[in-house]
């Protein structure tokens, strides 16, 4: 599976943390991919099993690292689409050297022009962009 598609379920699977328990989303992984709409590798689900809950186990750090960069914003007022987004890619920025920040980067924006409302491409660059420059 290709990094762009693995990022996109992964994202899908992650916008359910704010509706469900960690416990509930693991569960619905096999449910997520028994649903026939797409094909994908044991190997690939693992994979995006594995980075679900690496995400999910440290949701409460990342959220506290995101409410400390906005400026004018609370974290609630961000869309859950964005904040999905904006989510993954902190995990990403940090825990994932192999993947270049740019391209990190303009996934997450990528990302958030697909899903999300209009404007959600430039507000996730903005504050993935204070992560960025403060180096975290």
């Amino acid at each position: 599976m290709k990094q762009k598609a693995f990022k996109e379920q992964v994202f899908k699977l992650l916008f359910g943390a704010d509706f469900n328990t960690r416990e509930e989303l693991l569960e619905q992984i096999p449910l997520y991919f028994e649903a026939g709409d797409l094909t994908v590798s044991d190997a690939d689900r693992a994979r995006i099993g594995e980075r679900l809950d690496a995400i999910l186990e440290r949701l409460p750090e990342i959220d506290a690292q995101i409410a400390g960069k906005l400026t004018k914003w609370k974290p609630e007022r961000i869309g859950k689409v964005e904040l999905t987004v904006i989510r993954m890619t902190v995990y990403e920025l940090q825990n994932c050297p192999e993947v270049p920040v740019g391209v990190a980067i303009n996934d997450a924006v990528e990302l958030a022009k697909k899903f999300g409302q209009d404007g959600a491409g430039q507000f996730v660059n903005g504050v993935l962009g204070a992560f960025v420059k403060s180096g975290e």
